[in-house]
């Protein structure tokens, strides 16, 4: 068959164009054009990088550092294709000890966009320079500098339209470059990291030999408190880090961050060994923050099995996530862990109180709502005559009569076949999800006094990047001064306001697109987080004609559900048959 009869030819490809299908395994987007960037700092010695963006990476990035600088000779070199200081000509590529080895970095970058090159080494009185665009050398100039080298990258993706196309507004893209430098910065504290966007100083994480330090400066200095080292030996090395006890925990596993030998790694199995580690001392959907450093001979490893060198192969993988488990494990238990720290306390201005004569009763009594059901206890005066607990009629008239609430989460309801419970979070987070995703918006109630709130560089960026979504939950947030943020609003349903500090949370859950375990698009994940944030609360004292109306309008919901949006039960029924079978009866 020939080529007129609509086969193609076997042919080569021109050197530009297999350069520009190369730097699109390296080069994705601003964030992994500035992690090459500061890894090829790093190993370079450089003890402080700055880096500056504009137009969040889309029109401009510079990376700056106080390394050794390049010899003028070798400038032209630099920007070829697999040419590297890191590894000799004739190999090994086993034990690889720093970030960079495959000499692409700067030749990737220099396909897809104008880059330019200025270096200076100790010996130089001035710096030497060169002007790539497109793949092509097209000047080299000489310029002041002090010691060290600076790139800068313009108008990235331009030689490929396309690619570009795909980028991020500028808010996201500067959010995952502080993602990324938050990352490298905990991988490797002693070299200071700084971050300008549009002139304007957005991310300071100082160079510290303590890693607690550097894990309070990301994490948030209630993270210096509330965590404990972690140390011992694994398969092959060493471990070392900082761990959050539960009350630091976070709604997603982006406050976890590992590393191998100074490298910035992504481990699944490493991250579920620690998960695991705290077993029942989390919630389900609650997970780890903090840093673990893993030093391991380089004979155990492999770094060159991703372009982007963000995983690595373990020679004994499931012995060392085993021995990371146990060696958590045992730091957790061995340090007293702190109460959990409530955000504020709860406004129980419309719970009842228990009756002050069941104080010293022999057991505790449980705070019910209106009292529904009058109790009677051992050595305690008779209760007070109690309200009635409201029935809710369901389609079809079933019965569900609300009896009483246990630890303000879980409600207990009489029904036409036994009982159910219900969780009081779940169901509100189910109707708030629905109404956004009918409205839009949540309403918000204005705050009579500001309040305060402390927020991680990578909260800051998210607050940037998800200003509409913000929005649409219903708080109203503005920039202090620093890591400081001002919330004026927040969100309210069925007059129940959430807590100004929740809206840190949401912004976790918005910097990794909303909470994973929803299997939808980012629109519905997003959605669910803003519900999550805005509905009770396990804790919230809830009246039992409230939870009547959220009962009655779940039932109301033209779609039976039955989970919350994240796929946690609303409802779990007990029949009576299983009733009669727990007390060995044959049936009523």
């Amino acid at each position: 068959m020939s080529a007129d009869d609509g086969r193609r030819p076997i042919r080569r490809l021109r050197p530009t164009t297999v350069e520009r299908i190369a730097a699109g395994e390296v080069v994705e987007r601003p964030a992994s054009v500035v992690k090459e960037l500061v890894e090829n700092a790093v190993d370079a010695r450089a003890t402080q990088v700055v880096v500056r963006l504009r137009d969040g990476g889309r029109g401009a990035i510079e990376v700056a550092d106080d390394g050794e600088g390049i010899p003028a000779a070798e400038l032209p070199l630099a920007v070829e294709r697999h040419a590297t200081s890191k590894l000799d000509p004739d190999g090994p590529i086993e034990g690889i000890r720093t970030l960079g080895f495959r000499g692409e970095a700067l030749a990737a970058i220099g396909a897809v966009a104008r880059l330019r090159l200025v270096s200076r080494t100790p010996d130089r009185d001035a710096a030497d320079g060169l002007l790539v665009v497109g793949g092509e050398v097209q000047s080299r100039f000489a310029a002041p500098r002090s010691v060290g080298t600076t790139v800068e990258v313009a108008d990235l993706f331009f030689a490929t339209p396309a690619r570009r196309k795909f980028l991020r507004a500028p808010a996201a893209e500067q959010l995952e470059v502080v993602r990324t430098l938050e990352r490298q910065y905990l991988a490797l504290p002693s070299v200071a990291v700084r971050l300008e966007c549009d002139d304007e100083e957005r991310l300071v994480l100082p160079a510290t030999p303590n890693l607690t330090d550097a894990a309070a400066a990301v994490l948030g200095p209630e993270f210096r408190a509330q965590s404990t080292r972690l140390g011992g030996t694994v398969p092959g090395g060493r471990l070392f880090g900082a761990i959050g006890r539960p009350s630091v925990s976070a709604p997603t596993s982006a406050r976890l961050f590992l590393a191998v030998n100074g490298r910035p790694i992504v481990a699944r199995v490493l991250a579920q060994a620690v998960r695991a580690a705290y077993g029942d001392m989390l919630p389900r959907h609650r997970f780890p923050t903090g840093v673990v450093h893993l030093e391991l001979a380089p004979d155990t490893i492999d770094v060159n099995v991703h372009p982007t060198k963000r995983e690595i192969r373990f020679v004994r993988e499931g012995e060392l996530a085993d021995a990371l488990r146990r060696r958590v494990r045992e730091a957790l238990l061995e340090t007293p862990l702190a109460a959990e720290v409530a955000d504020r306390a709860p406004d129980r201005s419309g719970a009842a109180e228990p009756d002050e004569a069941l104080a010293d009763a022999p057991f505790s009594v449980a705070r019910l709502p209106l009292a529904f059901a009058p109790q009677r206890t051992l050595d305690a005066p008779e209760a007070a005559p109690a309200l009635r607990a409201p029935a809710v009629t369901g389609r079809g008239s079933a019965r569900f009569v609300l009896l009483g609430v246990l630890d303000a989460l879980y409600w207990v309801a009489a029904t036409d076949d036994g009982f159910a419970l219900v969780d009081q979070h779940a169901a509100s987070e189910r109707l708030l999800y629905e109404a956004l995703r009918a409205h839009g918006a949540l309403a918000r109630q204005q705050l009579v006094a500001p309040v305060t709130v402390r927020l991680t560089p990578a909260q800051r960026a998210a607050s940037d990047a998800h200003a509409d979504a913000v929005r649409a939950a219903g708080f109203d947030v503005e920039p202090f001064g620093g890591d400081a943020a001002i919330v004026r609003a927040v969100p309210t349903y069925r007059s129940r306001a959430a807590p100004p500090s929740a809206v840190r949370d949401l912004l976790d859950e918005l910097a990794v697109g909303g909470r994973p375990t929803l299997p939808d698009g980012l629109i519905e994940r997003t959605t669910a987080t803003i519900a999550c944030h805005a509905a009770i609360r396990a804790g919230d004292p809830v009246e039992a004609t409230e939870m009547a109306r959220l009962v009655a309008a779940l039932d109301a919901l033209p779609q039976r559900v039955r989970t919350c949006p994240h796929g946690r039960p609303i409802f779990v029924q007990i029949p009576r048959a299983r009733l009669d079978r727990w007390f060995l009866r044959r049936g009523p």
